[in-house]
């Protein structure tokens, strides 16, 4: 019984395997280190910039958690990004308790259902409430005491002199309506990652679906997608990008990032769709699929039981390089006007807004100007890192 429970552990796996390698990598592990840190940041926004209190005591109304209402209803031009991340940040924690408690993947799945259901009630229940208490000059009551977060103002909060340069009170300066620059960074994280983690989803699935159905079934829809591709590529992608902002813009739907996530992700499966195909077409001629279509395994399961797994790989890679050009094509939008629109916190708006005058404004050029290198380079690096660990060969 020892022996063959030593065997089980020592079984080959491919993702054991490819984890291995990935971590042989140091760039990608500080890349997956840098996204990670990047992601906690942007779900952590509330508890680190807030001008409200996050906890507070008094005699008459005992503990309280003043943040709660604007957590769970945020005042915000992007409410939907907004009550996303927080509803995330919320469910965190629980989900990785379940992962830890339950074994199986059935009752898994049923925990975090429960859990993730019930954590959207009170995004449902609240609703927004205008609150203009200025918490940071208010006098505490004898007896009474208060958390704040350790960046005491909101976003859209004007609470010093216009580019006003890095000091004690402002880290990073702030932007030229006296907004706070470390603030509206944080918060334009959730933006970035927001666009670039939904939009190449969307692309993805879109050109994934498209790509594996015509490399596996073949045929006219082959010829038509293909042809379709083809017209596409022909366009310019930030043109195209461009052409349908403006449009957009000239029928009212400038103020949603809904709309750049859209319009990326309209433009960004041309590629998923033919690297699929490829990779199906490629899956299709080698030998076990042979074997398979000899014993009279069905299609379907050809599909989901065989291809699907062993082109997981390259989907994923594809994915992390699709987010970092997402990203950047985000920026691009929001820096020439078209993307997303103010008083929403947007790193490329921040560029904007610093390219009248570069010399008094350094840091609104310089502090967005690193994040976003930040997330380029750490998610072009952990497509770098995903390449080698499912590709050996690429090493060589």
């Amino acid at each position: 019984m020892l022996r063959k429970s030593k065997l089980q552990d020592n079984k080959y796996s491919v993702s054991r395997e490819a984890w291995k390698r990935f971590s042989a990598d140091p760039l990608a592990v500080l890349a997956l280190i840098m996204l990670t840190a990047m992601l906690v940041m942007a779900l952590a926004a509330p508890l680190l910039a807030n001008p409200r209190p996050l906890l507070a005591y008094s005699k008459e109304s005992g503990i309280t958690f003043p943040f709660l209402r604007s957590f769970f209803a945020p005042e915000s031009t992007e409410y939907f990004i907004e009550q996303l991340f927080n509803w995330l940040l919320l469910i965190s924690i629980p989900l990785l308790a379940v992962l830890k408690i339950f074994r199986t993947a059935k009752s898994r799945i049923t925990a975090a259902a429960v859990i993730m259901l019930l954590a959207a009630l009170p995004f449902l229940l609240t609703s927004p409430k205008l609150e203009r208490v200025d918490y940071r000059n208010q006098a505490v009551p004898e007896g009474a005491w208060r958390i704040m977060a350790y960046l005491p103002y909101g976003p859209f909060e004007q609470i010093a002199d216009p580019l006003l340069p890095p000091d004690r009170q402002h880290p990073l300066g702030c932007d030229e309506l006296g907004r706070d620059l470390a603030v509206r960074i944080i918060y334009g994280s959730r933006i970035s990652l927001a666009v670039g983690v939904i939009a190449t989803s969307l692309a993805m699935i879109i050109g994934a679906v498209l790509g594996i159905f015509s490399g596996f079934k073949g045929g006219w829809y082959d010829i038509l997608l293909m042809r379709l591709v083809e017209i596409l590529m022909c366009f310019p992608v930030f043109l195209l990008l461009l052409i349908i902002m403006g449009i957009l813009q000239d029928h009212k739907f400038e103020q949603s990032i809904l709309a750049v996530i859209g319009v990326i992700a309209a433009t960004g499966w041309i590629g998923m769709a033919q690297l699929t195909r490829g990779e199906v077409l490629k899956q299709r001629e080698m030998v076990y699929i042979k074997s398979a279509q000899a014993l009279g395994v069905s299609g379907i399961s050809l599909l989901f039981r065989h291809i699907l797994p062993n082109i997981l790989g390259m989907v994923m890679i594809t994915f992390s390089f699709g987010v970092a050009g997402a990203i950047l094509s985000e920026s691009a939008l929001s820096f020439l006007g078209f993307g997303v629109q103010p008083p929403t916190a947007s790193w490329g708006g921040m560029l904007r807004s610093a390219f009248g005058d570069p010399l008094s404004a350094w840091h609104m050029t310089l502090f967005p100007g690193l994040m976003l290198f930040w997330a380029v380079a750490g998610f072009n690096l952990l497509g770098e890192g995903l390449r080698k660990a499912f590709d050996p060969k690429s090493q060589k």
